[in-house]
């Protein structure tokens, strides 16, 4: 068997098999720790070989789904890596979700087995689930694991093989399911060797069942690292945690990152041996790019992507300290075009809809295949782009600038207004707590934008923060109304849920 380094400097090995081979190299080696203690890299091999053992046993064979509904834990982990070394799909559900939600995603998937964690372990109670369900630390799920000693029958695992599937995160409806490949998962690994996991100690602070947490915990594994997994985000205990373990490195969304440096005593925690910060999910504001250049230790990047794949572009903040109001250029081996609504590629500075390829694309939608053709474009040569849904454009310099997504874009009067534009401005009032814009209909107009806030303090006036926002504003982009909200609708990796929100301004009405 290679060694994992040989295996990380192959064209395509297994986080399966990598996982193997650090139990024989550094089988001491914290692995993954949470709240109830860790699981070195010889424990978590045997753990997943049991598991792998256990499935096959059950008569769950190679490609099927094995479904997760948990917080983040060891034992979440090690049912994902072990479902893995079966040459099954990893489904990771949320348990935000409604219970009927839950439900129709396992079928979905077709998964005839769930796991759970106690927490979660009776949401499904009502619903008619065609799967046996395991609960976590239960007696049952002792005896299921079966002897310590069992070592499952090996499979071959195929790049284009599913490696696991993951639920977008809408809020109506049966979400999609994202298939994505060993070999997808392989460039995530394989494209992180100058960020150092090796010897890295990540937190990981947003749940395993969201894409922005694997491309963060699987290259921690894959290359030998140390995940330190929160069950739920608190920024103070954030902090306390990456003091106690020598954090290293870290994956967080803006929002995490905005209620970390407003800790009131932040700058007393020593953060000394972070080397590689990095963000994605949901815009980042250029000021608090700034903040966190100027009081946390080490490298800043961040990352503009999608879990559907396509292209990735890479900021490197600290580098590029005047590119902040940018998402930086496509990554090496990642080629993005923009086109306009005919699907023609737009002229050199213009806007339109980004599309991307790369190495790093889904297999499709699971059993979608109209909504994976919808996802899809292609140019005069047949290659094949993923449409990701955002509008932006290249500054001079090949730095790509996001103006919003397509979806969200407001056209009033016939003009096209984008509601990142007139969030940025209104942000920067000091007391806007957090903030959002989008459209609502108006006859006069077909579409308005409207404000909603979280005041900073109780002196907050709405009406002084429309007028100061206006001001600042174009004529054509003016605010129509701003309303106060005591907090924003949000998924659990921080993006607003503007089709809830859309919703609540609707009942308001």
């Amino acid at each position: 068997m290679m060694t994992a380094p040989e295996m990380l400097a192959t064209a395509f090995a297994t986080l399966p098999d990598l996982i193997r081979a650090h139990a024989a190299e550094r089988p001491t080696r914290p692995a993954i720790v949470d709240d109830a203690g860790g699981i070195d890299y010889a424990a978590l091999d045997r753990r997943m070989d049991r598991i792998a053992t256990a499935l096959q046993r059950d008569g769950i064979v190679q490609g099927d789904a094995v479904a997760i509904l948990s917080t983040p834990s060891i034992d979440q982990a090690c049912i994902f890596l072990g479902a893995l070394r079966a040459g099954c799909c990893a489904a990771p559900i949320a348990p935000s979700a409604t219970p009927m939600a839950i439900a129709a995603m396992i079928a979905d998937c077709g998964a005839r087995i769930v796991f759970c964690d106690a927490a979660n372990a009776g949401v499904l109670a009502d619903q008619p689930v065609d799967a046996r369900i395991v609960t976590f630390g239960s007696d049952d799920y002792a005896v299921w694991l079966g002897a310590e000693d069992a070592r499952p029958a090996p499979v071959m695992i195929a790049p284009d093989d599913a490696f696991n599937i993951i639920y977008s995160s809408g809020t109506t409806g049966i979400p999609k399911g994202i298939v994505q490949s060993h070999a997808m998962r392989w460039q995530h690994l394989s494209r992180n060797a100058a960020a150092g996991f090796g010897d890295a100690v990540t937190m990981i602070a947003t749940p395993l069942y969201s894409n922005t947490t694997l491309v963060s915990f699987l290259p921690t594994i894959g290359w030998g690292g140390t995940a330190v997994l929160m069950a739920k985000f608190d920024a103070r205990r954030y902090l306390e945690l990456a003091e106690r373990h020598g954090a290293t490195h870290t994956m967080l969304v803006p929002v995490q990152y905005q209620r970390i440096m407003a800790v009131p005593d932040f700058d007393r925690f020593d953060l000394s041996r972070f080397r590689f910060k990095t963000c994605t999910s949901a815009p980042f504001s250029p000021t608090l790019k700034a903040d966190i250049l100027a009081r946390w230790p080490g490298l800043l990047v961040e990352y503009y992507g999608m879990t559907e794949g396509g292209a990735s572009c890479a900021l490197n903040a600290t580098a590029h300290p005047d590119k902040l109001h940018t998402v930086g250029q496509p990554m090496p081996g990642h080629e993005i075009r923009l086109i306009d609504d005919n699907g023609h590629e737009v002229a050199d500075g213009e806007a339109g809809e980004i599309v991307g390829r790369s190495a790093a694309m889904m297999n499709g939608y699971h059993g979608r295949a109209d909504a994976t053709r919808a996802a899809e474009w292609h140019d005069a040569d047949g290659r094949r782009y993923i449409r990701h849904g955002d509008i932006g454009r290249f500054d001079d310099d090949g730095f790509l600038i996001l103006m919003d997504r397509k979806k969200d874009l407001v056209i009033s009067g016939g003009y096209n207004i984008y509601p990142s534009d007139l969030e940025a401005v209104l942000a920067e009032h000091p007391d806007v707590a957090d903030c959002a814009v989008l459209g609502m209909p108006s006859e006069a107009w077909g579409e308005t934008p409207v404000g909603v806030f979280v005041p900073r303090g109780p002196d907050a006036d709405p009406s002084v923060i429309l007028g100061w926002t206006n001001d600042r504003l174009g004529r054509t982009q003016r605010l129509s109304r701003l309303i106060p909200m005591a907090e924003l609708p949000r998924s659990a990796i921080g993006k607003i849920l503007k089709r809830s929100l859309r919703d609540q301004l609707e009942m308001m009405a």
